[in-house]
C-alpha cells in the first residue's frame, strides 16, 4: 500500500449523520455525532494512542433515539449534549430531558442525567450500546474498520472488551449506578421523580499490555485541572474586539488540549499536530505550531525540540527514510504503525530538519534556559550536517527530496499530497524536487546557528555559517527567480527545471528573509492579486494556474497557517510598498474566516472568492482543531504588533500596526526568561509595563 494513502492528502470523511463533534486531549480524541453517539461503520470513535478503542457508543432511552436540542463545548476536551426524549403519542411536548456530559483524557467519562420536567413520576429504561474494534488509526482513516473484532465478557457489572488474539489491548466500561450488563449493552431501569433527576457516570478505560490505564478525566489530575495549571503560566492574550477575543480564547483552549505530556521522562509538554488524524508528534507541524505559539507559551517549543531531538535520526534506514541528523516526520503508536510506516517513526520530510534549527535559535531569543539550549546544540549540528550531506544529495548547494521506496511520501514538504507540486500548466513535478521554501528554511537555520555560535564566543563558526547562508541565498535567487513572470518558482524538478506555478510557497521565503528587496516588491504584487488573495486568506495556488481547484487539498484551497506565515513574511518586508497593507488585508480576511467557523480556524477551507460566496466554504474532510491552524491567530497578532524579542541582549522590538477593528490588544504576564512583562497596543500606539530597567525598547 502506498505511503501517501496513510500520511498525506485529504482524509476520508468521518461519516454518520450531521456535523461531527470532535474532542481532543493529548493522545486521546473522540469523534461523535451531535447526539453524542458513535456509530459503527463510520470513522467515529474514541481513540487512544492511535487505536480506536470504542467503535460504538449509542444511547437509547426507552428504546428510542433522543432528539437533539444543542451541543455545548466549553473546552476542547469536554462537551455537553442536551437532548430530549420524543413526546409520547398524543402529546405535543416532551417532559424528559437527557444531558450527556462527556470528558476525555486517557479514556472517557460520561455522566448521563435524565430530568423529569413533568408532574408525575416517570419510569425510564436507559441503555448504552457499546463495541470496540481496536482498529489502527490508519485503517480507520482509510475507511477500513474491523467489525466483530472484539471479544466481550461481563464481570461484576463491568463490560470487558478485548481485541481478538493476545494483543493485550482492550477496554473496560463500568457505571456508578451498577447497570444490568450484557455483552455489548449496559442497561439501567429507573424511576425519575416529578421535577427530579436520575444520573449515572460511565467510565471507558483503555487496557494496554493487559494493564488497565487509570482514567485521568475522573481524578484530581483531570484535563480541567491541567488546563487551569497551564493557563496560570501562559500569557493572557485578549482584545477589546469581541471577535478577536473569541478566536484567541479558542486558540488557547485548543493548544492546551493538544499538548502531550511525557510523564515518564519529566520533560515539558510538546504539541500534537491535530485532530482527528494527527494526534501525535509531527516534525513540521509541531515545530511551526511551537514557533507561532511562542508569545503564549515558550515552554511548548522547548518540549517539542527536546522530544524531536530524542527521535533524531542516527542511522540509514530506507524503509523509514531515517538518516543521521534528520528530524522525523511523524510518530505512531497504533498496532499497524510498524507495518505502515516501516517503524513507529517515519522520517520522510525535507523541511522539519532546518525548522528544528530555526526554532532552537528563536527559543533562545525568547528566553529559553541556556542549559537547555546547550543540551540541544549537538542535535542542531547534526541537523545541519544532514542538510549539507543527505539533504543536498547531488551537491548543488540546494536541499531536495526523493522518497527512498514506493511506500514513502512522494512529496515531502508541507504540500505533501501526490499532486501538491505542479507547474503553471498543471503538470505534476517529478522527483527529486527542490522546494523554494525549504531553501528559505535552510538559510534561516544557518543564520540561527551562527547567532548561537557567536553567543558562545565561536566567531569562526559564526562567520562560516553566515557565509554559507549568503551563498545559499545567491544560489536560491539564481535558481528560482523568474523575471519573465515576476515570481519565484515553487520548486525545481528532477532536471532542475523551474516548476513555474504561482503559489503561496514563496510567501514562506519572505518569512525567512531569503528574498532580496529588489525582488520582494514584485512578490508582494503577485501575492496581492485577486488570483492569490481570495478575500478570506491566501490561496495555495493562483486561480490562473492549470491545476487550480478551489476545492482541492493543496491546489487552490486556503490554509490558515500558510496565510499567517505570509502575513509574518509581509510584515518582515513592511518597508516594501504594499507589503504592510496586504498583510493587514490578509489578517482581517483570515479573522473573518475564523469567526465564520465559530472562532476555530480549520486545517483548511475552500479557496472560492469572497465575491462569489460571502462566507468561507468548508473543506469537507478538514481536520479541526488542527494545531498550526489553531496557532495561526497568535502569529497574526505577533506580526501586526511587530513584536520581536532578544532576551540575551535585553531587547524587545514593538512596531504595532493593528487593524482598527482589533481595538486594544493586550498580552499580560508575558514570560521572557526570568522576566515577566505586559504589552498593550492599539493601532500604532503601544505601552509596555514592567520592562526591566536595563532592557532596550525598539519602537521605530
Amino acid at each position: 500500500m502506498n505511503g501517501e494513502v496513510f500520511n498525506a492528502g485529504p482524509p476520508i470523511g468521518v461519516g454518520g449523520s450531521g456535523p461531527t463533534v470532535t474532542l481532543v486531549e493529548a493522545s486521546t480524541f473522540c469523534l461523535s455525532d451531535q447526539l453524542g453517539d458513535i456509530h459503527p461503520g463510520t470513522a467515529q470513535g474514541l481513540f487512544f494512542r492511535d487505536t480506536r478503542v470504542l467503535s460504538r457508543w449509542e444511547l437509547r432511552v426507552d428504546g428510542q433515539h433522543p432528539d437533539q436540542l444543542t451541543v455545548l463545548a466549553p473546552e476542547a476536551f469536554a462537551a455537553r449534549f442536551v437532548l430530549r426524549v420524543p413526546p409520547r403519542p398524543g402529546l405535543a411536548d416532551s417532559t424528559v430531558l437527557v444531558v450527556r456530559r462527556r470528558m476525555i483524557g486517557e479514556g472517557m467519562k460520561e455522566t448521563i442525567s435524565v430530568h423529569n420536567l413533568g408532574r408525575e413520576d416517570t419510569a425510564v429504561t436507559v441503555s448504552l450500546h457499546v463495541d470496540g474494534d481496536f482498529a489502527d488509526l490508519f485503517a480507520v482513516k482509510e475507511g477500513r474498520g474491523q467489525p466483530g473484532a472484539a471479544d466481550m465478557t461481563v464481570a461484576g457489572g463491568e463490560l470487558h472488551i478485548a481485541d481478538h488474539g493476545d494483543t493485550g489491548r482492550g477496554l473496560v466500561v463500568c457505571g456508578s449506578e451498577e447497570p444490568l450488563a450484557a455483552p455489548g449493552t449496559l442497561t439501567w431501569r429507573a424511576v425519575v421523580p416529578a421535577r427530579g433527576e436520575w444520573r449515572t457516570s460511565v467510565l471507558a478505560e483503555p487496557v494496554i499490555g493487559h494493564r488497565r490505564i487509570p482514567i485521568v478525566c475522573g481524578n484530581d489530575d483531570n484535563p480541567r485541572q491541567r488546563m487551569k495549571a497551564w493557563r496560570a503560566t501562559a500569557t493572557d492574550l485578549t482584545s477589546s474586539d469581541p471577535g478577536l477575543a473569541h478566536v484567541l480564547a479558542h486558540t488557547e483552549s485548543d493548544l492546551g488540549a493538544l499538548r502531550i505530556e511525557d510523564h515518564g521522562e519529566g520533560m515539558p509538554a510538546y504539541v500534537a499536530a491535530g485532530a482527528p488524524w494527527f494526534m501525535t508528534l509531527f516534525g513540521r507541524d509541531s515545530l511551526l505550531t511551537s514557533w507561532m505559539a511562542l508569545p503564549l507559551d515558550s515552554d511548548l517549543a522547548v518540549g517539542t525540540l527536546r522530544q524531536l531531538a530524542k527521535l533524531q535520526g542516527t542511522t540509514v534506514d530506507l524503509l523509514t527514510e531515517e538518516e543521521p541528523g534528520r528530524i522525523m516526520h511523524e510518530m505512531r503508536r497504533g498496532p499497524a504503525g510498524h507495518e505502515i510506516l516501516g517503524g513507529s517513526v517515519y522520517y520522510g520530510t525535507a523541511d522539519a530538519t532546518p525548522l528544528f534549527v530555526m526554532l532552537l535559535g528563536e527559543c533562545r531569543r525568547w528566553g529559553a534556559d541556556e542549559h537547555v539550549v546547550r543540551e540541544l546544540l549537538p542535535a542542531a549540528d547534526a541537523a545541519l550536517s544532514w542538510i549539507d550531506h543527505f539533504g543536498d544529495a547531488d551537491g548543488d548547494g540546494l536541499v531536495e527530496y526523493h522518497r527512498k521506496t514506493d511506500r514513502g511520501l512522494m512529496n515531502q514538504g508541507w504540500k505533501d499530497s501526490f499532486d501538491g507540486i505542479n507547474d503553471a500548466a498543471g503538470h505534476v513535478a517529478e522527483a527529486p524536487i527542490t522546494l523554494c521554501e525549504v531553501q528559505g528554511y535552510v538559510y534561516a537555520a544557518r543564520l540561527a546557528r551562527a547567532e548561537l555560535a557567536e553567543a558562545d564566543g565561536d566567531s569562526a563558526s559564526a562567520e562560516r555559517l553566515r557565509a554559507l547562508a549568503a551563498e545559499g541565498k545567491a544560489r536560491f535567487t539564481e535558481a528560482f527567480w523568474m523575471p519573465e513572470r515576476g515570481w519565484f518558482a515553487t520548486a525545481l524538478d528532477r532536471d532542475k527545471r523551474r516548476v513555474d506555478a504561482l503559489t503561496s510557497n514563496m510567501a514562506h521565503c519572505l518569512w525567512t528573509g531569503i528574498v532580496d528587496d529588489e525582488h520582494a516588491a514584485r512578490v508582494v504584487e503577485q501575492l496581492a492579486s485577486p488570483e492569490m488573495d481570495c478575500g478570506f486568506g491566501l490561496r495555495t495556488l493562483a486561480a490562473t494556474m492549470g491545476a487550480f481547484n478551489p476545492m482541492s487539498y493543496h491546489n487552490g484551497s486556503v490554509w490558515p497557517h500558510d496565510t499567517a506565515i505570509a502575513v509574518a513574511g509581509l510584515m518582515r518586508y513592511r518597508h516594501v510598498p504594499g507589503a504592510a497593507e496586504l498583510a493587514e488585508r490578509l489578517a482581517e480576511g483570515l479573522l473573518d474566516a475564523a469567526l465564520a467557523f465559530d472562532g476555530r480556524p480549520p486545517e483548511l477551507f475552500c479557496g472560492f472568492s469572497r465575491s462569489q460566496f460571502r462566507s468561507p466554504v468548508p473543506y469537507p474532510t478538514s481536520c479541526s482543531p488542527q494545531a498550526w491552524a489553531s496557532a495561526a491567530p497568535l502569529l497574526l497578532v505577533r506580526s501586526m504588533l511587530g513584536l520581536d524579542v532578544d532576551v540575551p541582549r535585553g531587547r524587545i522590538t514593538l512596531k504595532p500596526r493593528l487593524p482598527e477593528r482589533w481595538g486594544r490588544v493586550s498580552l499580560t504576564d508575558l514570560r521572557l526568561g526570568a522576566h515577566t512583562l505586559s504589552i498593550e497596543a492599539e493601532g500604532s500606539s503601544m505601552k509596555v509595563q514592567d520592562l526591566p530597567p536595563d532592557w532596550t525598547l525598539i519602537d521605530s
